[in-house]
């Protein structure tokens, strides 16, 4: 997808206690080209234009103060890598946010490209690597699949923080939208 500067999101919910530690602003960007079978998310996978919004527009969403970090997941974020790294930055310089990256991209694939590897300077936590239906998380840490690896890229979390309250949450906006999130067992 062409660098625009915005960023083509699927949806964003304001405040999740269940997609990483603490309460956290999550962002579904739009595109994935893997497919996994299984996925939860399939409605993220076209890469038609959806909403397109710029990293401040975004962050505006999260719901006030407590706040503690962003969930970036999809889709698939590095798909829009130089749009990725503009809203890791703004996260953590100019709002002071955690970081917290889904990615079906291994560690060793982001080290390949330049930009998506600039992006890990800002992320805190990354879960990586494709979900396999085959092997699902039996236990309550933050991801998918067991294949994929959880790698801590700072000191700001120890695996213990990934260990959710919850593997599901279901929220109901003030217009009644429901939206469902977190990890199906």
């Amino acid at each position: 997808m062409e660098d625009t500067g915005l960023i083509n999101v699927h949806s964003i919910i304001p405040s999740s206690r269940v997609n990483g530690p603490g309460t956290r602003l999550v962002v579904f960007f739009q595109g994935c080209r893997f497919d996994c079978p299984g996925c939860f998310n399939p409605d993220t996978h076209t890469f038609e234009k959806n909403k397109l919004l710029s990293p401040d527009d975004i962050l505006s969403k999260g719901s006030g103060e407590d706040i503690e970090g962003i969930t970036v997941s999809g889709g698939e974020p590095f798909e829009q890598p130089g749009e990725l790294l503009r809203l890791l930055k703004a996260a953590r310089e100019v709002h002071s946010l955690s970081t917290m990256v889904y990615t079906g991209n291994t560690y060793e694939e982001i080290l390949s490209d330049s930009v998506k590897y600039q992006c890990l300077a800002y992320i805190d936590v990354l879960i990586e690597g494709r979900f396999m239906q085959g092997k699902k998380e039996q236990t309550a840490l933050a991801r998918g699949s067991v294949n994929q690896r959880i790698m801590l890229l700072t000191g700001r979390y120890d695996f213990s923080d990934l260990e959710m309250p919850g593997k599901g949450e279901i929220i109901i906006s003030p217009d009644g939208t429901v939206t469902r999130t977190g990890f199906r067992g």
